[in-house]
């Protein structure tokens, strides 16, 4: 049996693993499971239709599976999806799906979420993603394996984060931030390249060297030339690095959507298509 405080409150239809703990004051609302050895520690909320999974650790007041903050929502039937071994600190919130956004709020695989962050309806983050306190995520928004957010950063909905960027604390983001980029201010710029995180990510020599040349000529050394032609210099200098591919791919689709937003038009209303951006390729290696 799993290991549950007595003055916890937990709703019949709840499936809980065997050897999960659940700690004091803890309320686990219907159509929630949650995994094996995950912990509880005390006053954590987990609302409703809601999965957990494998080895999380969710800390005190932390409030997860949440009805979303969408007037279009209408009480349909909508999910929280959470993968293995995250941490979820105090007073996190993160809130289920909306009928109208795919259904289903999802988080990935060994994310550390600080004090106080909050992820919106809709929201997708891939895996080992570290944001720090009271970072604020609207609806729809979208994050990348590996990427960093800053304490008190903001996030327009629909804004991707690419694999390997890196947000500055207390940005305002209301447009795409490219992966293996940095971006900082307010309104927030790329100023940087996250060569930091590709090494750590296990990427080449040789695609370290070609984001740091796409910055480089991208947004530094721009001159006269257009966006659109000095990506497809770069394209036909670097044709074997995987990196400065996804990198191109991501700046075209966000130069495509609405201002600045690949996934803005996902919209309900706008059925145009876009490409499936913003996953990480195979690294190179050396």
């Amino acid at each position: 049996m799993a290991s549950i405080h007595p003055t916890a409150q937990i709703d019949p239809t709840a499936e809980i693993a065997a050897d999960a703990v659940v700690g004091p004051w803890c309320v686990i609302g219907p159509k929630v499971s949650i995994g094996p050895r995950t912990l509880l520690r005390n006053h954590v909320v987990i609302e409703s239709h809601t999965r957990i999974g494998a080895d999380c650790v969710l800390y005190p007041f932390a409030t997860v599976g949440g009805t979303p903050q969408d007037r279009k929502y209408r009480g349909e039937e909508t999910w929280c999806e959470i993968g293995d071994r995250n941490h979820i600190r105090e007073q996190v919130t993160i809130h289920r799906g909306t009928g109208t956004g795919g259904g289903t709020t999802r988080i990935g695989n060994g994310n550390l979420l600080m004090i106080g962050v909050h992820i919106a309806h809709d929201c997708v983050l891939g895996n080992d993603i570290t944001i720090a306190n009271a970072a604020l995520l609207a609806g729809h928004v979208r994050v990348g394996d590996a990427a960093t957010i800053g304490g008190g950063a903001a996030f327009h909905h629909f804004v991707s984060i690419g694999t390997c960027a890196l947000v500055g604390g207390l940005a305002r983001v209301s447009k795409d931030v490219p992966p293996y980029l940095i971006a900082e201010g307010s309104p927030a710029r790329i100023r940087g390249h996250n060569h930091i995180q590709m090494t750590r990510r296990g990427a080449s020599e040789g695609a370290i060297e070609a984001v740091r040349t796409a910055f480089r000529r991208l947004f530094i050394d721009a001159g006269t030339i257009s966006m659109a032609a000095r990506i497809d210099e770069l394209r036909a200098e670097f044709p074997e690095v995987g990196e400065l591919h996804h990198l191109c791919e991501c700046l075209s689709a966000s130069s495509e959507g609405v201002h600045g937003r690949a996934l803005e038009r996902h919209r309900p209303d706008d059925k145009r298509s876009v490409p499936a951006m913003w996953q990480p390729p195979v690294s190179s290696r050396p």
